[in-house]
């Protein structure tokens, strides 16, 4: 895809690049640091996209005001109160898609050898090489916002999240990559790393690995042998770094595949995204679920893909439950429909600074969520557990 704009009177063009797959901008005006925030807010509001060509510590400027605008608190009397959480929840989301989008219309141009020909612009080689890539000699013009967001993801690269289910320092830490969802929310990883192994566990799955964090707790619990699987390239090269980090390709392999890899397996673990929505990002794939295709996916294949005796484990938060969009029936059914019996089921509150805030849009759903670890076995008979 390319971008077009005018310049000095010329035509121009440059390749559009849009890791959250937004369309190319029909409308592109130049702009610089004469360029008022009320003015570039209008022209964003309109959907004019703005080709920065001033100085680039102005542009993150322009963009802060421009989230200052879209945070401002509506005039009274212009919201109606929502009618239920499920529809607060969709309000939330429209409103995290309009924010982004907005944000998105400030661009900057990225020079072939991934430079930045802005005045006083940081050296970003680094952090784009690790999202993107060697240089393809091409010029890309990309939102400053996700520009930054390479930043971001650069640093929690470098620095990692320290996670205590997998052990004491220093030998404890995951580094994300970009694209790949961080396990700041650690507190299912101490489900993960509590519940009891079910007998003969010396072959364990993990579906989804994202960053293989999963994976190096059940080699740190003694698991003999982990085959770790994810569709996703971004996910599989983050699993690789972690698990070598940790020396752990012993007991660890990775394997691209759609949930399951071949055989059957005495341990099976899944941490699916846990709201049923549509993903507006590739990131926002760990968290959104179109329709719950990863847990109907995983729920419907798993009685036959376990050992006799062993267990699959399902990691889930009841976040959807509140929101009213999945019920614990229908979660049963699942259950019931994949020829699953539960046999425990492990609980614990989030530790997040979210579930604590009252002025989340979604604070009285976030305040009774559980994250939960099921424990499911095969079974011909049915069976519930509340």
């Amino acid at each position: 895809m390319v971008l077009s704009w005018q310049e000095d009177g010329q035509p121009r063009q440059a390749r559009w690049r849009s890791e959250a797959g937004w369309p190319v901008p029909a409308r592109v005006q130049l702009a610089d640091d004469r360029m008022p925030a009320d003015a570039a807010y209008r022209l964003a509001c309109e959907g004019t996209a703005l080709l920065w060509r001033g100085d680039f510590q102005n542009a993150r400027q322009l963009l802060q005001a421009l989230g200052r605008r879209l945070d401002r608190a509506p005039r009274k009397g212009t919201v109606v109160p929502a009618a239920s959480t499920t529809e607060a929840f969709h309000r939330h989301r429209q409103a995290q898609g309009r924010r982004a989008r907005i944000l998105g219309m400030v661009l900057i141009e990225i020079d072939a050898d991934d430079g930045i020909g802005l005045r006083r612009a940081p050296d970003l080689r680094a952090a784009i090489g690790e999202a993107w890539g060697p240089p393809d000699g091409q010029r890309c013009v990309v939102a400053l916002r996700e520009a930054l967001g390479l930043v971001g993801a650069h640093e929690w690269r470098k620095k990692g999240v320290e996670i205590p289910a997998l052990g004491p320092p220093p030998r404890n830490r995951i580094h994300p990559h970009y694209g790949v969802f961080s396990p700041v929310r650690g507190e299912y990883l101490d489900l993960v790393a509590k519940a009891p192994l079910p007998a003969g566990a010396a072959l364990a799955w993990d579906i989804g690995t994202g960053t293989g964090v999963i994976a190096a707790v059940l080699a740190r619990r003694g698991v003999a042998r982990i085959v770790a699987t994810d569709l996703g390239p971004h996910a599989l090269a983050c699993a690789r770094d972690n698990i070598e980090r940790l020396q752990l390709q012993a007991q660890v392999e990775l394997l691209e595949a759609d949930l399951f890899p071949p055989g059957t397996a005495a341990l099976i673990v899944c941490n699916p995204p846990w709201l049923p929505a549509k993903p507006t990002s590739a990131l926002e794939h760990a968290v959104y679920d179109p329709d719950s295709r990863m847990l109907r996916g995983f729920l419907g294949g798993l009685s036959e893909r376990l050992a006799p005796g062993g267990e699959g484990w399902l990691v889930l938060s009841n976040l959807a439950e509140h929101l009213g969009l999945r019920s614990r029936d229908e979660l049963q059914a699942l259950f019931a429909a994949g020829g699953l019996v539960v046999r425990d089921r492990l609980d614990i509150r989030p530790r997040h600074g979210k579930a604590s805030d009252a002025n989340d849009p979604l604070a009285a759903a976030r305040g009774r969520e559980v994250t939960s670890l099921w424990r499911l076995g095969a079974s011909p008979t049915t069976g519930t557990f509340q």
